[in-house]
């Protein structure tokens, strides 16, 4: 498969996350984000081929972090929330299976920047 190919596929996933998070208790949509954000599919297509180029295992590491989102109680984007002291709450990103096994949460997180401020 030609990483513009993977990178394309690897945008999918990152899409159907983020609109799982985002739909919350509602049925996930293809149309979510397209009156609200209709420019997303681009942005994580462009930054997922910039964070490709730059390090061509990122394809990879990004489908790996959301299938571990993905095993454990669905895809609803858990693995991608931080440890909250102050509520006592310690997330998936930080679980022993997790530290220092999966990366790339600086391109969600690039991602998820680009449609807020958008």
């Amino acid at each position: 498969m030609g990483r513009s190919r993977a990178t394309w596929w690897v945008s999918l996933v990152v899409v159907a996350v983020l609109a799982s998070a985002a739909a919350g208790d509602e049925q996930l949509t293809p149309g979510y984000y397209d009156v609200s954000c209709p420019k997303l599919q681009s942005f994580v297509h462009r930054t997922m081929a910039q964070a490709v180029e730059k390090e061509a295992r990122m394809g990879a590491s990004i489908l790996r972090l959301f299938f571990h989102d993905c095993f454990v109680n669905g895809c609803d984007a858990s693995v991608l929330l931080d440890d909250d002291p102050g509520r006592n709450f310690k997330g998936e990103k930080t679980a022993f299976p997790n530290v220092n096994s999966l990366r790339g949460y600086d391109v969600v997180d690039a991602v998820k920047a680009r449609v807020e401020a958008e």
